[in-house]
C-alpha cells in the first residue's frame, strides 16, 4: 500500500509532518500553534481528527507546541520515548493517562499495513529520535535536527523512495550572522544541525535505485535560503558523481506553506 505525505511547516519556528498510508495517519511533531495546524490541514484538505496519532521526535518547542492542545482537543494517541516524555510533560499540559504512549528508540510500531521505525539522531534534546515510515514496498524517511548523520543512521535510512532531510545552514551565513558565538558554536557542533554540504554528502551515501525525491527540511531563516540550500546540495551532490533531476528530484519545504499532498 503506498504512502502520501506532506511537510505541513519546516524550520526553526515551527516543524509538522502529514504521512498516510489510506488505513492509517499521523503527525509527526506538532510545532506551531493548534489554530495554525487545523489551517495547515485545511490546505492538504485532511481532517485532524482522522488521525491515528501523534509521534513526538523531541521536546523542543518548535517541534511541540501544538502536541498537548491538538491531542486534547482531538483526543489523540501522543507517541514518544520514555526520556522525551519525562522532558516535555510539562510543556504540553495535562494528557489523560490513556493518550500517552511510549514508542522507544530503535523500535518498529505496527498499525496495520504500516510499519514506523525509530531511530535515534544526535541533537542537545532528552533523547531525540525520528522515524521511516514502511508501507508495502514503500519507504519514507524523516530525520532533521541531528549534528551529523552516523554510519548507523545511515544503515537504518538508506535506499529510501523518499526522504525529508535536514538542510538547515549555509556554514559561511552562520559564521558572519548576527548570532551570538555560543549558539553558533552549538549549531555547528555534533549535536546541532546538519549544513547544507555535510547534508548533500549524507545524501549522496544514502540515497539508492528507488529514491525518486529528497525534500530539504529545517532551513534557517537567519542562515540559509532556498535557492542557495539547492544550489550548494545540487553542487555537492554533483562532486560525488550524483546529477540532480536525473536520480532523484529536490524540493522545498517552507515554515508556513504545506507541501502538496504526494504519493511515495
Amino acid at each position: 500500500m503506498s504512502m502520501q505525505f506532506s511537510v505541513l511547516a519546516s524550520g526553526s519556528t515551527g516543524n509538522a509532518i502529514y504521512v498516510e498510508n489510506g488505513e492509517h495517519s499521523f503527525l509527526v511533531d506538532a510545532g506551531l500553534s493548534g489554530k495554525q495546524m487545523e489551517t495547515l490541514f485545511q490546505q492538504i484538505d485532511r481532517d485532524m481528527g482522522k488521525l491515528s496519532g501523534i509521534l513526538v521526535t523531541h521536546e523542543h518547542s518548535d517541534h511541540i507546541k501544538g502536541v498537548g492542545i491538538i491531542a486534547r482537543k482531538y483526543k489523540l494517541p501522543i507517541y514518544a520515548n520514555e526520556k522525551t516524555w519525562l522532558a516535555m510533560d510539562n510543556l504540553i499540559g495535562q494528557i489523560p493517562v490513556e493518550q500517552k504512549f511510549t514508542f522507544g528508540m530503535e523500535t518498529v510500531k505496527s498499525f496495520g499495513s504500516l510499519d514506523i521505525e525509530s531511530f535515534g539522531v544526535s541533537h542537545d534534546a532528552a533523547d531525540p529520535m525520528f522515524y521511516v515510515f514502511h508501507s508495502g514496498e514503500k519507504k519514507l524517511v524523516l530525520i532533521t535536527d541531528t549534528g551529523y548523520v552516523s554510519d548507523r543512521m545511515k544503515g537504518l535510512i538508506s535506499n529510501a523512495d523518499a526522504y525529508v532531510f535536514e538542510s538547515n545552514h549555509d556554514v559561511q551565513m552562520l559564521r558572519m550572522g548576527r548570532y551570538p558565538w555560543s549558539i553558533k558554536r552549538r549549531i555547528l557542533s555534533d549535536v546541532g544541525h546538519v549544513s547544507n554540504e555535510d547534508a548533500a554528502i549524507a545524501m549522496s551515501e544514502v540515497a539508492g535505485d528507488r529514491t525518486k525525491s529528497i525534500y530539504l527540511a529545517h532551513l534557517s531563516q537567519d542562515n540559509n535560503i532556498k535557492d542557495l540550500a539547492r544550489m550548494s546540495v545540487a553542487q555537492t551532490l554533483e562532486t560525488q558523481g550524483i546529477m540532480v533531476g536525473e536520480q532523484f528530484t529536490l524540493y522545498d519545504t517552507d515554515p508556513k506553506t504545506p507541501t502538496i499532498l504526494t504519493a511515495v
